[in-house]
């Protein structure tokens, strides 16, 4: 399934630069500008029209941005004509805007124009692979993103009596897709085409965790549980038998066949001795295309493999520098292990973790203006991960909000194993995932209504991961870091994405093990069992995801250094920001060019 639902990245709120594409269309026109305005009435509705039906092709995308004209819609987005339409659809919008000439639109036309047959060229390319017969692991889960939604507490509202009824009609497609989806995996069996063992059977666990004998003991229930209190005796009486009927005559028997499928035919099949996609029939292709889909780049495996390893060696010599801050003497192994030692390092309790990051939050309030000098109006909470999915997922991550404003973002913290969430991961973690990080530049992006929609609430991985691990340098800067203990906790989390260069690109470039890659892990980082499982079978997972994060960190910082080289004296942070920010998330390439023109500029 091609949307990425749970990354569906966001966006910007800047829009004084998108003025100037809609200029020409007041007053008196030249005769170039008039040459110029029906192409780009044109091009302007063609991405309105393309967003409306991709909200119809898409109906969960329009539920997470918060549309809610289609809540009760779940198609069979896995059966083989989904995958023929999604495809048709793609490549007709892609003929359609290729029509327009680029050399007649003005620069925000232009801009949206190039980013478009980009991404739109770039999901086209992932047909030729299969990935419709890898349905499911523990990261990307149906199941357990179905349960987030019908819990009441995720993207799907329970508000209305129509919001309640929206639900009982999207869920009666759950069973479909779950028997599509063992479908798939029947196909990929006899393709030789299936995941690891190891990521099924962390898979196998959550998908155990959500059924229940008792439909009031399932996370399904839950809106029952918490009914507004306008609803009437008799609605709640006949939505109650609704949910009643809907969890134990169509859910629970739909999540136990998937588990006893997964468990029985498709657990006996799955890889033991290979975990990366170059172990798969035309599988190096694959990555190549996994690299370019995450990167938005052309690098190849091997050099950001290379990459990698400088990246490391060089975080390890700032490493060293902290450990004579410290004090500590030896190597740095020493120096994890005295961090390690600390009882200072870790919390007490999951209700100390998160007290801390709510006060944190009150901290870099305060500091953000030094840098930018727009902010999006959105709000977020800090929320910990839900414990059916906490042993698996990732340490942080963030929920957008909802774009009129009925739910705030979310930065979900992983309370999972105290031990393996130090406290001098905090400060890293917020930057990257809150303020200045994720909601900062999600939000934005979103409020940013001069743009066309597919920009507002589309997303380029590379930029937007790229944008939170420059969000986390910024610490320093900010006025944050001030102890060495949490600066050594930024360069830990900076580690982490180089040495993600590294075995990601080793698993499926490179046949590395599970084993190898741990072992890597251990070797260069202060990590803790729990972590460094999580995240190599994170990897093995989400192939090239994990290089987004250094490879946009570093195109970022390569151009801000360009355009401090450039400017001198003139170079204000400030500014450099707000125009990073205030064009949405933009293929790596396509971004440069703009900074680039922008650096230009301010040089007159």
């Amino acid at each position: 399934m091609k949307p990425q639902l749970f990354v569906l990245l966001g966006l910007g709120l800047f829009g004084c630069a998108n003025q100037s594409a809609l200029q020409p269309l007041a007053g008196t026109l030249t005769s170039s500008a008039a040459d110029a305005v029906a192409p780009a009435a044109s091009l302007r509705q063609m991405f309105a029209e393309y967003w409306e039906e991709s909200l119809r092709l898409y109906p969960l995308r329009a539920t997470y941005i918060g549309d809610r004209r289609y809540n009760d819609q779940l198609p069979n987005s896995l059966a083989p004509a989904f995958r023929e339409r999604e495809r048709e659809f793609l490549q007709r919008w892609l003929d359609r805007v290729q029509t327009v000439d680029a050399h007649v639109l003005a620069a925000e036309d232009r801009l949206s124009r190039e980013v478009f047959l980009d991404r739109v060229g770039t999901e086209l390319a992932g047909f030729a692979f299969p990935d419709q017969l890898l349905p499911l692991n523990q990261f990307n889960s149906l199941p357990g993103q179905f349960a987030m939604l019908g819990s009441g507490t995720g993207a799907q509202p329970f508000k209305t009596i129509e919001d309640y009824d929206n639900w009982l009609r999207r869920a009666a497609g759950i069973p479909v897709l779950f028997a599509q989806m063992q479908e798939n995996m029947r196909l990929g069996i006899d393709a030789g085409i299936t995941q690891p063992r190891v990521l099924m059977e962390k898979t196998l666990t959550q998908i155990d965790a959500l059924i229940k004998d008792d439909p009031e003991q399932t996370l399904f229930w839950q809106p029952v549980g918490h009914f507004p209190d306008a609803f009437g005796d008799e609605q709640r009486l006949r939505l109650s038998k609704a949910y009643r009927a809907l969890i134990a005559e169509q859910l629970m028997p739909a999540y136990r066949g998937l588990r006893d499928f997964l468990r029985e035919v498709y657990l006996p099949a799955t890889r033991t001795a290979s975990y990366g996609l170059g172990a798969l029939p035309n599988g190096a292709a694959w990555y190549r295309y996994q690299v370019r889909r995450m990167t938005s780049t052309d690098l190849d495996p091997e050099t950001i493999h290379q990459l990698g390893l400088s990246e490391v060696a060089r975080i390890h010599g700032e490493m060293r520098q902290v450990q004579q801050q410290l004090g500590v003497a030896g190597d740095l192994p020493a120096l994890y292990a005295y961090l390690k030692a600390s009882p200072t390092s870790y919390f007490s309790s999951e209700a100390e973790m998160l007290d801390a990051y709510r006060g944190f939050r009150a901290q870099v309030d305060a500091l953000e203006p030094k840098l930018f000098s727009i902010r999006p109006r959105a709000d977020f909470e800090v929320r910990a991960v839900e414990a059916f999915r906490a042993e698996s997922a990732a340490g942080g991550s963030y929920q957008r909000p909802a774009q009129d404003g009925s739910r705030p973002g979310i930065f979900y913290v992983n309370t999972f194993d105290l031990q393996a969430r130090p406290r001098f991961a905090l400060e890293s973690l917020f930057l990257h995932e809150a303020v200045p990080g994720h909601h900062f530049q999600i939000a934005l992006q979103q409020e940013l209504t001069e743009l066309p929609a597919f920009r507002r609430f589309g997303g380029e991985t590379a930029f937007a991961e790229g944008w939170g691990l420059y969000a986390e340098s910024l610490g320093k800067e900010l006025g944050v870091y001030t102890d060495p203990a949490m600066y050594f906790g930024a360069l830990d989390a900076e580690l982490w994405r180089a040495i993600r260069l590294v075995v990601d690109t080793g698993i499926h470039a490179k046949g590395w093990s599970r084993q190898q890659v741990l072992d890597y892990m251990f070797a260069n980082s202060a990590v803790e069992p729990t972590r460094a499982i999580s995240e190599a079978e994170r990897f093995m997972a989400m192939p090239g995801q994990a290089l987004a994060y250094k490879i946009g960190q570093l195109k970022i910082r390569e151009l801000r250094n360009r355009a401090e080289a450039a400017l001198g004296d003139r170079f204000d942070v400030r500014a450099f920001h707000t125009e990073v920010l205030k064009d949405g998330t933009i293929p790596l390439a396509i971004f440069e060019r703009k900074m680039d023109r922008w650096i230009a500029a301010q040089g007159r």
